[in-house]
């Protein structure tokens, strides 16, 4: 799949994301407006509670915003019916989640194949064992999940992205699970998918070294997006989230 470079892979303009919570409403995103180019990775971080998750779930299709637009390559994405957003999703979007997501009764290649099969898309099995290969589980093949350590199963859902090569892929908190090691492997991972395949990687984590590894860090607070960094060092994103907590602890907005 050849992916484009001269336009956004993916863009938000003035997204805003309320929730009605009783008899208070929740505003989770205020206004943002974001533009991810093709073959880069971006990092978003930011306080508890200060929209990331929201943001990326708007980007992803997964979540619809309350005002503003969400656009895929040209495509605006956000008043699609569900039937053709989903149809368009499987076809440009992947998600690696903190949980893994896989099925618990398939083995790691049928676990890998399974986005392909509900997109109606042959399965070729040598790309399958080759998206197993390159993340380490060569022979792994016929592992079910619960046979797998959490890293292992991680890199499973990996190879399910790399198997589908979607142009634009969503990872929350891919390392949260993982301890430290394992982790940076599968941000090496990320990262080799940005530089190969010219894949479009926005990834929510929490951890500055993780964001090391990103082309870009944006930092939202209280669903404002406050800073726009470029190849920042792991110290400088520490100390800028700092800053952000203790704003918000002052401002009575930590959660």
């Amino acid at each position: 799949m050849t992916f484009s470079t001269t336009s956004s892979a993916v863009r938000a303009e003035n997204l805003d994301r309320r929730y009605d919570r009783g008899n208070s409403t929740v505003h989770a995103l205020r206004g943002v407006t974001v533009d991810f180019r093709p073959g880069t990775f971006t990092a978003v971080m930011g306080p508890s509670g200060s929209g990331k998750t929201t943001l990326l779930h708007c980007l992803a299709g997964m979540d619809r915003p309350s005002a503003g637009t969400v656009w895929w390559d040209g495509t605006e994405i956000s008043r699609l019916p569900e039937r053709r957003l989903a149809r368009l999703r499987r076809s440009r979007i992947g998600f690696v989640f903190q949980a893994f997501n896989l099925m618990p009764g398939m083995t790691a290649a049928q676990n890998v194949e399974l986005p392909l099969r509900l997109a109606g898309e042959r399965v070729h099995r040598p790309a399958v064992l080759e998206a197993l290969a390159r993340v380490g589980l060569a022979g792994r093949e016929h592992s079910r999940p619960g046979q797998l350590s959490g890293g292992q199963q991680q890199r499973v859902a990996i190879a399910r992205t790399l198997a589908a090569r979607p142009p634009v892929l969503f990872a929350d908190e891919p390392t949260g699970a993982l301890d430290r090691a394992t982790g940076r492997e599968i941000l090496a991972l990320l990262r080799a998918g940005v530089d190969r395949e010219g894949q479009t990687c926005v990834m929510v984590t929490h951890d500055p070294v993780a964001a090391g590894y990103a082309d870009r860090v944006l930092l939202l607070s209280d669903g404002l997006l406050v800073d726009d960094l470029h190849r920042p060092s792991p110290d400088a994103v520490d100390a800028r989230l700092n800053q952000l907590n203790r704003l918000n602890q002052e401002s009575g907005y930590a959660r």
